[in-house]
């Protein structure tokens, strides 16, 4: 199925799998990319050091094109950015919009950019900076997120700039991708759909726990890290929706502790990569960014469904399986044509 998004990057089929921290490491990446979708890298949980190696892996388990979701603000970008050159990645996703220069920079060298909005200004913004694509979620999708549904902002950012754009948000089958194309989206994007597969490292406890949830076990909160943010409703989230302003400080010094430790990361840019996702915040809120990270790693990687915070958007109600990732691929695309097939008469 070709659109403009197969052809910027050189992939067989309009879909996208997210780069899902914790989650999206070079096996669900590069299975991903072995059934003609994009996969994209999550490197905002990883040192410099293991995105290297996760890069190589990737290219030693596939030769298809695959990208890297990166932070614009990460204290040590300007490396990172220089790493995906030199190893000649072919797409760089962003979480926040990146710096003009670094648009220009990975333009430069030949690496489509594609940076993930939430508003139609701010696609104007970075499409006006250079960037080859957007990828636009609406509020039904998992992790930070928006108030404004798929079926309301894709419009308004497709009117808004004439760069190719991928729509995420609800997504998870053939009808998605038909209903996105029709609005004239190049292609989805998917998070939850794909870390409910079998070549996700989500430990299987946990994937079994997504997979009994129902539409409305759901939850947006802002007491994770002081932004919106879409994770499954479970008792630990229900804590945390109680626990007062001095609590949810306390944990979450402890966690930007341990993330530090992990990451080496020096308190000084922590709080600068704080500051800049969280704007014109308060210092207790700058420091509830290291909560995201470290919790989404307990339930993820660790699997403690006690300790643990797991974003999900909501479709995780409509899933019932753990499939391959090409089946998962394979359907979407001969479904999402059937339909499209059907509604032109042919």
């Amino acid at each position: 199925m070709r659109t403009a998004i197969t052809d910027l990057t050189g992939v067989a089929h309009p879909v996208v799998q997210t780069g899902m921290g914790w989650v999206a490491g070079p096996r669900l990446v590069s299975a991903t990319a072995e059934a003609g979708a994009l996969g994209i890298l999550a490197s905002a949980t990883m040192t410099y050091d293991e995105l290297e190696a996760a890069i190589k892996e990737t290219r030693a388990r596939t030769g298809n094109p695959f990208g890297v979701n990166l932070r614009a603000d990460a204290e040590d970008a300007e490396r990172r950015v220089d790493l995906l050159i030199r190893e000649g990645v072919r797409v760089a996703s962003f979480a926040l919009a990146p710096r003009k220069e670094l648009i220009a920079r990975l333009k430069d060298a030949g690496i489509v950019v594609i940076p993930s909005v939430g508003a139609a200004r701010h696609a104007e913004k970075v499409a006006a900076w250079g960037a080859d694509a957007v990828i636009v979620q609406g509020g039904e999708g998992g992790g930070h997120t928006g108030g404004v549904a798929t079926t309301l902002l894709l419009p308004s950012v497709l009117d808004a700039v004439d760069i190719p754009v991928v729509a995420a948000g609800g997504f998870f089958d053939g009808r998605g991708l038909a209903a996105a194309l029709a609005y004239g989206a190049a292609g989805v994007a998917m998070g939850t759909r794909f870390l409910l597969t079998r070549e996700s490292t989500v430990p299987d406890a946990v994937k079994q726990a997504y997979l009994k949830r129902g539409l409305g076990d759901t939850v947006v909160t802002t007491k994770v890290d002081g932004l919106p943010h879409r994770v499954l409703r479970t008792d630990l989230v229900d804590a945390l929706e109680r626990s007062g302003r001095l609590a949810g400080l306390v944990r979450a010094v402890g966690n930007a502790r341990r993330f530090r430790r992990r990451t080496g990361l020096s308190w000084r840019g922590m709080l600068r990569e704080g500051m800049a996702m969280h704007g014109e915040r308060s210092w207790a809120q700058v420091i509830m960014a290291a909560n995201t990270p470290m919790l989404l790693r307990a339930g993820l990687v660790e699997g403690d469904l006690g300790a643990g915070v797991l974003a999900s958007g909501q479709v995780v109600g409509l899933l019932d399986d753990l499939p391959a990732v090409a089946d998962v691929v394979t359907e979407v695309v001969a479904d999402a044509e059937a339909i499209l097939r059907r509604l032109g008469g042919g």
